[in-house]
This record gives structure tokens, sequence and C-alpha cells, in this order.
């Protein structure tokens, strides 16, 4: 999944993409890199940020929905909280729902879900992106997400959204301190249990910039790409990316060096 990001204040590129145009460019660019699915977002949920309006949000992803999906463009996801945004969007081309809320942000958008019969994402966070980042608190991170995401899960299901459509995110970075980032990475295996697939998202986050201080976003490439493979290795279904050829190649290398592991163990064992 390739991030385009069309705001002014996301944490890694903001403002880079504002313009329609040159978000449908990057959109483009990173399906020509191997994106599977574009994830459009027009409200910044970093540590810290203001709500947008329900007409600005629009008015910044629907040119950008509308133009890639005219050109082709891969599957398009829309990362809104709002389910107005989310109606717009499916209408104008996009066909999954990212909500960083889990369907919680506003009232209408599990019934607008059920309706559109579209995968839905459902990520944990704690709290809102403006006080998420005060006071993490949890008693065992793993477990407190992953029941979590269970009960958005059955409530999601009692609003009429079919368990297929179900797509579940820990949420890395939401609410979260460097130890819990580190912990829900190290365990996403668990979260198979819920029976839904799983996306990752760390490209880039200030979590690797404690590992790596004064790594800016943009310097933090290598940082992304473990956290992909590790979360590629334990089950992640999609990988939520910035850089996507760079993770395509080191998917490419991980699976070789996989296929190889076995090849030379089928090898001995037939010896």
């Amino acid at each position: 999944m390739g991030v385009v990001n069309v705001t002014p204040d996301s944490f890694s590129d903001g403002g880079a993409f504002l313009d329609p145009a040159s978000a449908i460019a990057q959109g483009e660019a990173l399906a020509a890199a191997g994106a599977d699915i574009l994830d459009i977002g027009g409200e910044s949920t970093r540590p810290g940020a203001e709500d947008v309006s329900e007409a600005e949000e629009l008015a910044r992803v629907l040119p950008v929905i509308e133009g890639l999906a005219r050109a082709g463009a891969p599957p398009i996801s829309i990362d809104t909280r709002k389910a107005a945004v989310m109606e717009a969007a499916l209408q104008v081309g996009a066909r999954l729902i990212n909500d960083v809320s889990a369907l919680t942000f506003d009232a209408r958008s599990p019934a607008v879900a059920a309706k559109s019969g579209a995968p839905v994402i459902l990520m944990h966070a704690q709290g809102t992106p403006k006080t998420m980042q005060a006071a993490p608190s949890y008693g065992d991170v793993v477990s407190d997400v992953a029941a979590f995401l269970r009960a958005r899960m059955d409530a999601a299901e009692a609003a009429g959204v079919m368990r297929g459509q179900l797509i579940v995110d820990p949420g890395i970075g939401f609410g979260k301190t460097l130890a819990h980032n580190l912990a829900l990475t190290n365990g996403l295996a668990a979260f198979k249990a819920l029976g839904a697939p799983i996306l990752f998202g760390a490209s880039r986050k200030s979590f690797i910039e404690k590992l790596d201080p004064g790594a800016a976003p943009m310097e933090r490439i290598g940082g992304s790409l473990a956290a992909a493979l590790t979360a590629a290795r334990a089950g992640a279904t999609i990988l939520r990316v910035h850089d996507v050829a760079e993770t395509r190649q080191a998917l490419r290398v991980q699976q070789a060096i996989a296929a190889a592991g076995c090849a030379t163990g089928d090898a001995r064992e037939q010896r």
C-alpha cells in the first residue's frame, strides 16, 4: 500500500502533494514502483494534528481519487474518519476504507461501510491525534490492542459489515511509546488469531528516530524496511509504506533467501 498524503502537515511529506496534479503524479509513480493499493488521505493524523473540516478534506481528496481512478490506478483506499468523505470517495473511484478510528469517530461510518461492501481497515489508536502521545498506557499492549480490534470487528459486524470485509491494523505510533511499538511489531503474529488480514504501517514513523536520534523522516528508510520485513515474516498481509520500490526490493531479497534456505534443507533431508 503506497501512501499519498494530500495534506499540508503530514509528518513525512506534508505539503509535497497538496496540489492535485502532484498527488496524482505521486500515485502513478507509486503504482509504477509496484504498489498494489494507493492510500489517499486528506487529513493528517500525526501526533498533535488539528482536525480538518469535512469540506476541506473532500476538496483535497476527491480530485486525486477521481484522477487516479480515471487513469487506471491500482485499487484506491480512502484514509478518513468521516462518513461523508467515505461515501464521496467511493462514488468517484475508491474501493477500500481505511479508518484510523476503527469506525468510532463518526456515528454514520459503520452504516456507510456496511452499505458499501468495501474492505474496511480497522485501526487501533489510544486517544485522538491531538492527544494520543500525551501518556500512552496499557496493561499488556499486544493483548489490549488485540482485544480492542476484536471488539471493533464485532461492532462492525453488528452494524452489517461482513466479516470478510474487515482488515485489522495495530496502529503503530498511534498512542504508543517506543516500547509499545516494538512490542506490537515483535508480537504481530498474535493478531492472526483475529481471523482477518493484518495491515502494518511503520513507514518513516518517529519511533525509528528514537532508535536513531536525529534521523529525519526521509532518513528513516532503513528502519522502515527493518520493521516491514519483520512484519511480513510475522504474517502481515498489507504493508503501508512511503517507499514502495525499496520495500518491494527488500521483500524480494527476503523471499529469495527464505526459498534458498528451504531448498538447502530439502537437499540435506534427501541426503
